[in-house]
């Protein structure tokens, strides 16, 4: 379902359809402002950086692949914005200072669950995308623990059908990933846990 809202979502917005922007707008803004905090630490810094995403995302929204991630292109735009701010900070040794301060002001445990709720939604959207059954059988081995005889029993399948499923949502899953920009999800992920 939510892959049908993105995928109406986008096809209308490359029209240049006001509302499927605001749309856009509503679902992610709160998540592009997060992303930009974590870099910045800074409330107006943060404001300024959704305010030019989606600028961005407005000025080249004909460009957008129908069958594309939404989060992960304006995760991109916000991503590398964050980058040339924190190039500009790193310039003056008064904004470096402010920065260190706000990093030291701002770090605290409600990051790590916001990230984690990050990550289980960006995990959720790629499972979603799964064939049913290679659904099924990845959920039950990998977030229930089951082994493949324990997932073959409950199914009412062979172990070497739950084996072939499992080595296919894989590939699909990989395939998914190849296409995305998840490099820079884990390299963020990795700095935050730097922090």
């Amino acid at each position: 379902m939510q892959t049908v809202t993105n995928f109406i979502s986008i096809e209308n917005l490359r029209k240049g359809d006001q509302q499927a922007f605001e749309h856009v707008y509503k679902n992610y803004g709160a998540q592009v402002y997060r992303l930009a905090f974590r870099f910045l630490k800074d409330k107006a810094q943060s404001e300024e950086i959704v305010q030019e995403t989606f600028i961005k995302l407005w000025l080249n929204r004909e460009k957008l692949d129908i069958n594309g991630n939404l989060w992960l292109y304006l995760y991109v735009i916000a991503k590398r914005l964050s980058l040339n701010e924190l190039r500009k900070i790193s310039q003056s040794e008064e904004l470096s200072a402010q920065l260190l301060l706000n990093i030291t002001d701002a770090h605290n445990g409600t990051e790590e669950e916001v990230l984690a709720a990050d990550m289980e939604k960006f995990t959720e959207s790629v499972l979603n995308k799964l064939p049913n059954q290679q659904q099924t059988i990845f959920r039950l081995s990998r977030v229930e623990g089951l082994t493949h005889q324990q997932i073959a029993e409950k199914l009412g399948i062979s172990p070497n059908t739950v084996k072939n499923h499992m080595v296919e949502a894989l590939k699909n899953i990989k395939n998914q990933l190849k296409d995305t920009e998840l490099v820079y999800f884990i390299t963020l992920l990795f700095l935050f846990d730097q922090l």
